[in-house]
């Protein structure tokens, strides 16, 4: 069984994202801040690209923290992730 961990360090959030080759991105025509969202470069037409400081911004104003695996069931490393609340 893999677990799942879950943070709000930027450092380790950003260095979790870049060793998957992902970027940090929102859904296109989100209202005020957006919905984030991690993209790891496969065709998604509703989502832009952003900072990753913009990213941070949404990510403190909206009291998110990142929940995410790093390993598969197999040992590979994982793509799993989800924003939930910090509360």
């Amino acid at each position: 069984m893999t677990t799942a961990n879950t943070t709000t360090n930027h450092a380790a959030i950003r260095k979790w994202v870049e060793a998957r080759k992902g970027h940090p991105s929102r859904v296109k025509g989100a209202k005020q801040g957006g919905i984030l969202r991690i993209d790891f470069g496969e065709p998604e037409e509703n989502l832009e690209e952003i900072s990753w400081d913009e990213f941070f911004a949404i990510f403190d104003e909206n009291e998110l923290a990142f929940l995410h695996q790093e390993k598969t069931e197999g040992g590979e490393k994982s793509r799993f992730n989800k924003f939930v609340s910090r509360n």
